[in-house]
């Protein structure tokens, strides 16, 4: 449970900023009404106090050059006194004046007790007191002039002749209300601006400053995705502090949800070892790193034996046990730098880095003698279990990823062949072959899975006119901007049994070219060479007809090619399935006829429409006579027969005028065509 007792609601926040500007704002004014007050008393009432003494000074002045007595100076004063209700007015005289004058009783010792009036009367200078009981009291001292000295003979210009004090409360201060107006807005901006800046940083350091440290970590996450950062800025808010805790807390969730699914996404959840796509990447970095420090390792791959049977009759739970233990097993004779996965089923591998092909094969022993020594408990007792062990060498067997997988999966297979529970390495040229043999399956099969098989279309000419009449489709596979021809994969197609499922990807491929075909060569015809595996699918044969026509193509557009080898092993049984496609306008063509020996007799007991003379014979027609009379023969037969003709392997304008002398229907080849993509 977090605690959040520290923490006031943000609206409170505000409340509270809010209330702590009024009341800075109260501080200031009251400061700044005392600093108007003080201007004003200090300076404003000097100029008021100036005029108005100057103006009973020229009063008194008037009277004075009258020659008055001292009884009539009083009362002038007097008078004076109650013109100005508001004003004290006295008047003090300067010793020169005394002496020439005569003394005033206690006039000079009024003037010895006060020393601002004394050194008003010294200095000449005025002088302004502010009194504690709000009163100002004004000493304007008064300058001899020249014409006062006809008066005054014994004094002289600059001396101070007396001094006129005027006392008044503040509250009479008559000010200019410019003056009031033009204080009162600067000092009114002035505490505007000091409460804008207190709220300013107030905002930012409780507010702002959360928010951006917030938005700092989101940035960070979403750069670098680690879910190890933290917001840690302390608030006072209690929202602002609450959406910290949370998103903190959704930050360790992830992060921990994070930490198991790269667990799950590299482990097995059965056994806790690597699994294949982990054990992948583990071999592709030892790969890299032998091959920059040139030294060897080795791969060890483990096959249980008959698995399936520990499955079906006890169960899997009781599989899943074996597994678990032949996992501890086996992770018990390896060292620390020894790599172990479950590759998937019954599949261990294990690479075992810097370890050269006699020290790996000494490994594979020791573990299939452990596997093989070991009882493991079962519901209905112990049971021993064993496992085929195929152990190859980098780069004895291979120098990339899957040069080590196909060597991997053909020694394995070597050994279930052989009989199983034992340890088999890579010896001899065949086991190469087989390598060789499984890296292209692989390369197949990719291609199958990523869609990237294609069908090329070769033109087929009639040999007089020149004019395309059909075209064979011909499989390709898109490697990059490559297509690699159907003769590099069409054998390794048939080893692995692949080759049905390349047959109808290829079928399915040339058929959707068929509306562009139609547009530019109306009624041309595709020719098909099927293998014999798919051929022999009397099934998918005999649903040809209905692909054709569900994909918009008429029948009598479509030609299949048969070799002997899909007619010899099931002649009677080849011989009804053409006839049923015959019957739904799909027509067959006799390929490489005069590659056996037993060609000629396909005409007899097959129902065909067309006859393709094996290319052997074309090549070579135009420079040696033998060629020359054998295809003059197979032409003159399939005639006979009421069978066309088609020439293969056409390289050249002669070879075209030789079959067109021969009387040879059709012809295909580089003459008359590469196999190209439609617009291509």
């Amino acid at each position: 449970m977090m605690n959040y007792a520290a923490q006031i609601t943000l609206g409170r926040l505000l409340i509270s900023l809010a209330a702590l500007s009024l009341a800075i704002a109260f501080i200031i004014v009251l400061l700044m009404s005392s600093v108007v007050r003080d201007r004003a008393v200090l300076e404003l009432s000097r100029k008021d106090a100036q005029q108005t003494s100057g103006l009973i000074f020229q009063t008194l002045y008037s009277v004075m050059r009258k020659g008055p007595t001292k009884q009539e100076i009083a009362e002038a004063i007097h008078e004076l006194n109650k013109s100005f209700p508001d004003l004290k007015i006295h008047v003090f005289r300067s010793e020169i004046v005394a002496r020439q004058f005569g003394a005033i009783l206690g006039e000079q010792a009024a003037i010895d007790q006060d020393g601002a009036l004394s050194h008003a009367m010294t200095s000449g200078h005025d002088t302004l007191i502010l009194q504690e009981d709000d009163t100002n009291r004004y000493l304007y001292p008064v300058l001899a002039k020249q014409e006062c000295l006809e008066c005054h003979t014994q004094s002289h210009v600059g001396a101070v002749h007396g001094v006129i004090e005027i006392s008044y409360p503040v509250k009479y201060l008559r000010t200019s209300f410019a003056a009031v107006i033009d204080s009162v807005v600067a000092y009114s901006l002035a505490a505007m601006g000091v409460v804008l800046i207190v709220l300013y940083f107030l905002l930012r350091h409780l507010i702002a400053l959360p928010i951006s440290n917030l938005a700092n970590v989101m940035r960070d996450l979403t750069q670098d995705m680690n879910f190890s950062h933290r917001v840690s800025s302390p608030t006072w808010s209690l929202e602002l502090k609450q959406l910290t805790d949370y998103f903190n807390h959704l930050l360790a969730t992830i992060q921990d949800y994070s930490a198991k699914l790269e667990d799950l996404s590299v482990r097995d959840p059965l056994t806790g070892l690597y699994n294949r796509r982990k054990f992948h990447e583990f071999l592709h970095n030892e790969i890299i790193r032998a091959s920059r420090h040139e030294r060897g390792f080795s791969v060890i791959m483990v096959d249980l034996d008959d698995f399936k049977y520990i499955n079906d009759t006890f169960g899997h739970p009781a599989g899943d046990m074996v597994l678990k233990s032949i996992s501890v097993l086996l992770k018990a004779e390896l060292r620390s730098v020894d790599v172990l996965a479950r590759l998937g089923g019954d599949e261990f591998a294990i690479i075992l880095p810097e370890t050269e092909v006699g020290r790996g094969l000494q490994v594979a022993n020791k573990l299939h003698q452990a596997l093989t020594g070991k009882e493991f408990e079962l519901p209905v007792g112990k049971k021993k279990i064993t496992a085929s062990f195929s152990m190859v060498s980098f780069p004895e067997d291979g120098r990339s990823d899957d040069q080590i997988y196909a060597a991997m999966d053909v020694v394995l297979y070597k050994a279930k062949a052989q009989g199983k529970n034992q340890v088999v390495t890579s010896e001899s040229g065949t086991d190469r072959s087989m390598m060789m043999i499984f890296r292209q399956g692989d390369f197949l099969r990719n291609a199958l899975r990523e869609d990237r098989i294609e069908a090329f279309l070769q033109p087929i000419a009639d040999v007089r006119t020149g004019k395309v009449i059909a075209y064979e489709v011909l499989g390709r596979i898109r490697d990059g901007k490559n297509a690699v021809p159907a003769m590099e994969f069409v054998e390794v197609a048939e080893e692995l049994g692949m080759a049905h499922e390349l047959d109808r990807e290829v079928f399915r491929r040339g058929l959707a070219h068929y509306a562009v075909i139609n547009q530019s060569h109306p009624g041309a015809k595709f020719f098909f060479n099927l293998f014999p595996s798919s051929f022999m699918d009397i099934e998918w044969i005999r649903g040809i007809p209905e692909l054709v026509r569900a994909a918009g193509v008429p029948c009598e557009r479509i030609v299949l090619e048969i070799t002997e080898r899909e007619a010899l092993p099931k002649l009677s049984q080849v011989a009804t399935v053409i006839e049923e496609l015959r019957a739904a306008s799909i027509t067959v063509a006799l390929d490489d006829f005069g590659s056996g020996f037993s060609s000629f007799m396909y005409l007899k007991y097959l129902a065909i429409d067309y006859v393709k003379i094996e290319g052997s014979f074309i090549r070579q027609i135009a420079t040696d006579p033998r060629d020359r009379i054998m295809v003059g023969h197979i032409n003159d037969m399939a005639h006979q027969f009421g069978l066309k003709t088609v020439a293969e392997f056409v390289e050249d304008e002669a070879t075209a005028n030789i079959l067109a002398e021969i009387g040879v229907d059709y012809a295909q080849g580089h003459y008359y065509g590469l196999p190209s993509l439609p617009g291509e």
